[in-house]
């Protein structure tokens, strides 16, 4: 799931990154724009609800990302505004914050 909040003074967009994945121990958040280094998402529902993270990303871009699951799995997002191929035969997420 992805939520965006836009401000009208900042050339930000808030993205709300969501996956639930019950059965897996941790999912990190990787994207072209932070390099593709993980960041971790926490579950919610005191660690019992799906994997979130809540982070502000450059306004009138498209962001690539993918989420890795268990340090070795790499998931896409079923809501995702488009999907583009990468350089391994598969796909990767697209976000855009284009108001």
């Amino acid at each position: 799931m992805l939520a965006k909040r836009y401000f009208k003074t900042k050339d930000e967009v808030e993205v709300t990154f969501e996956i639930d994945l019950p059965d897996v121990e941790t999912v990190d958040l990787i994207a072209d724009v932070f390099d593709w280094e993980p960041i971790p998402m926490n579950r919610a529902n005191g660690g019992k609800g799906p994997f979130r993270l809540r982070i502000r990303l450059p306004k009138d871009r498209a962001i690539q990302f993918r989420y890795r699951v268990d340090l070795t799995e790499y998931e896409n997002d079923h809501a995702a505004d488009d999907y583009w191929p990468n350089e391994h035969g598969s796909d990767n997420s697209v976000v855009l914050t284009h108001a």
